[in-house]
């Protein structure tokens, strides 16, 4: 059945912070993410090694884009049908 609030005329200028809002609520309340690994559970598995936070300098523009990577590659693979699961750790730099 089709979300009504999709059917729901959008404004010229959305509010983003508001919209941004919604969709993490309903992610939330709809246990978006689990029912992802849910689904691929039987998928071929992707592992994407994340390096620890380096606390060397000031943050700049370059730890958004590595953030930005860190993020979309998984959604991707997880898309494609690999069982990708997201497990925070450091232990390839022999920090864990």
């Amino acid at each position: 059945m089709p979300d009504k609030k999709a059917q729901e005329p959008k404004p010229a200028a959305p509010n983003f912070s508001q919209l941004e809002t919604e969709v993490l609520e309903r992610w939330r309340k709809d246990k978006i993410f689990q029912k992802t690994l849910d689904q691929t559970k039987q998928g071929q598995p992707f592992v994407f090694f994340e390096g620890p936070p380096t606390a060397n300098g000031k943050p700049g523009i370059h730890h958004v884009l590595a953030r930005a990577y860190k993020d979309v590659i998984p959604r991707y693979k997880t898309m494609q049908g690999f069982y990708v699961e997201r497990k925070a750790g450091w232990d390839t730099h022999g920090l864990g």
